[in-house]
């Protein structure tokens, strides 16, 4: 009698595929987000407002770098003369002057204004009494809330010929000195002032950045005999690095548009020399003088030469540290 054996067949050494993984379409995902959390999203109306108003929208005007404008005529110019009003700012002399002091006033801001806020955080930080840092603090702050033509009238105050200052002077012995009129003491007014308007303020974001860093990493430094400037050194400036190197990447970004409204409440004929920027040439050459396509060719090129500036500080940056604002 024979049986029947029915043999199993081997098992398969190939595994069946998972099942595809279906993702949920991005325009539902997006609507389900946007009627979960509008009450969010509706805080952001009024800033993309803002930006596409006042930002965006009037970038459609430089396009009058390139045509002829008269007041009173097209918007959008006249006729089109290429690239005439570049050759003319290149080619003046007037021009290329501005252009350095830009870069001096651009720079010495760059280099004092910079450090000095971490240099007040890192001091605040270490301060105990909570009541003395509370008036450190409050003190430092007052400056930005005042109005730039507040600033500018009290330097002016100070600093004039008859001012505290001089007075000061007068009683050391030495003669009065007419910094407001003398070219050579603009750009040391206009970086002094800065600092005592934005030091303090520019502390905040370092602060809120301290807060930030774990205390056990302190506690470990304290173990292995770091006294406090080491702890500083090896602790706290890696814990505020991406903050710090955020702003100024942000700062570098804005090298170029050095500050319109202080230079010119500051600045008067005498200190032309040292003290004219671009936009302050900008606004003689286009309010002034109604030459709208050469300052609109000029304000271009600044606007260029400043999206350059942000986006190799922000390649070398993302390359070098690994922080980036994009």
């Amino acid at each position: 009698m024979s049986t029947s054996i029915k043999s199993a067949s081997p098992p398969s050494s190939v595994e069946d595929p998972p099942p595809p993984v279906t993702h949920p379409a991005p325009r539902r995902g997006l609507r389900r987000a946007l009627r979960r959390d509008w009450q969010l999203y509706s805080l952001a109306v009024l800033p993309l407002l803002f930006f596409l108003v006042f930002r965006y929208l009037p970038m459609i005007g430089n396009v009058i770098a390139f045509r002829r404008f008269q007041p009173g005529g097209s918007m959008f110019g006249e006729d089109w003369v290429g690239l005439r009003y570049v050759r003319m700012f290149l080619s003046d002399p007037t021009f290329w002057q501005v252009f350095r002091n830009t870069l001096w006033l651009g720079g010495l801001t760059l280099v004092f204004c910079f450090p000095i806020p971490i240099v007040l955080a890192l001091l605040l930080n270490e301060v105990r009494r909570r009541s003395l840092k509370r008036f450190v603090q409050s003190v430092s702050y007052l400056p930005h809330f005042l109005s730039i033509v507040i600033v500018a009238g009290l330097t002016m105050q100070m600093l004039a010929t008859d001012g505290p200052v001089n007075h000061a002077l007068g009683w050391l012995g030495h003669d009065e000195i007419r910094f407001i009129q003398e070219p050579d003491w603009f750009r040391t007014i206009y970086v002094g002032s800065e600092i005592w308007q934005t030091a303090g303020w520019g502390t905040i974001l370092y602060l809120a950045a301290l807060t930030t860093i774990d205390e056990d990493l302190y506690e470990a430094a304290r173990i292995d005999g770091a006294n406090r400037w080491r702890q500083i050194w090896h602790v706290t400036l890696p814990g505020i690095r991406p903050t710090m190197i955020t702003l100024l990447i942000l700062n570098v970004g804005t090298f170029m548009a050095v500050g319109f409204e202080k230079v010119l409440l500051l600045y008067n004929p005498l200190t032309y020399p040292k003290a004219d920027v671009i936009s302050t040439y900008v606004y003689r050459a286009g309010v002034e003088s109604n030459s709208f396509s050469y300052a609109a060719a000029i304000g271009l090129f600044e606007a260029i030469i400043g999206l350059v500036l942000i986006t190799t500080a922000n390649t070398l940056s993302r390359r070098t540290v690994g922080t980036s604002l994009w």
